[in-house]
Parts: C-alpha cells; structure tokens; sequence
C-alpha cells in the first residue's frame, strides 16, 4: 500500500516539458514559444505538423527571437501564461543586417 502511494506522488508531481521555438519576445518577462508537433494521418499515413503557441515566462528576458527553448509547466501566472522558461536550448544563429539600398548614379 505505502508502494502505491510513493509511486503516484512521483507521476502526480512531474510537470511537463516542452521543446519550440521563440516567436516574440515583445512583452516584458514574456516570450511567446512555437512548439511544432508531427503526426502521421491514420489513413493515408502522411506526415502532418501541427503547431501551438505558448505563452511563458522569462523572468531574466534571455531568450531571443529564434531560439530553441525549453519550457515547463507551472501554476497560473496570468490569464494566459501557464508556463515557465527552463532553459535556452540553441541559441538562434546572428543574421547580419541588410545595408541600405544604394543610391542611383546620375
């Protein structure tokens, strides 16, 4: 009996984790993260992607647009963010600014 409650304390108290990536980080202490999920079709068995945004909270603003991130489950922080920044998985890869368009020559 003390077997079985042991184990379900450790199941019930798992949170849950989930791998996407950085859409917006225009909101203080929010990013806004993309999780993409593939699915094979039951009948004709072809791939499907299927994509959800989460809203969570990252309390030191580290993670930038394009990064890969880990995100966990947590209690209600406001009316949309129910999760939490774990970690910055891959940093996005610097895109070096487009130069201005140059002027014609008379």
């Amino acid at each position: 009996m003390a077997e079985t409650t042991q184990t379900q304390a450790t199941e019930q108290g798992r949170r849950k984790e989930l791998i996407g990536k950085v859409v917006s980080t225009k909101m203080q202490k929010t990013i806004v993260v993309e999780v993409t999920r593939k699915k094979s079709h039951p009948l004709y068995g072809r791939v499907i992607s299927r994509s959800k945004k989460f809203y969570a909270h990252d309390e030191q603003n580290q993670a930038h647009v394009g990064d890969f991130v880990r995100i966990t489950e947590t209690r209600p922080l406001s009316k949309l963010k129910r999760w939490q920044l774990a970690d910055v998985v891959q940093r996005a890869a610097l895109v070096p600014q487009q130069q201005s368009k140059p002027q014609a020559q008379p």
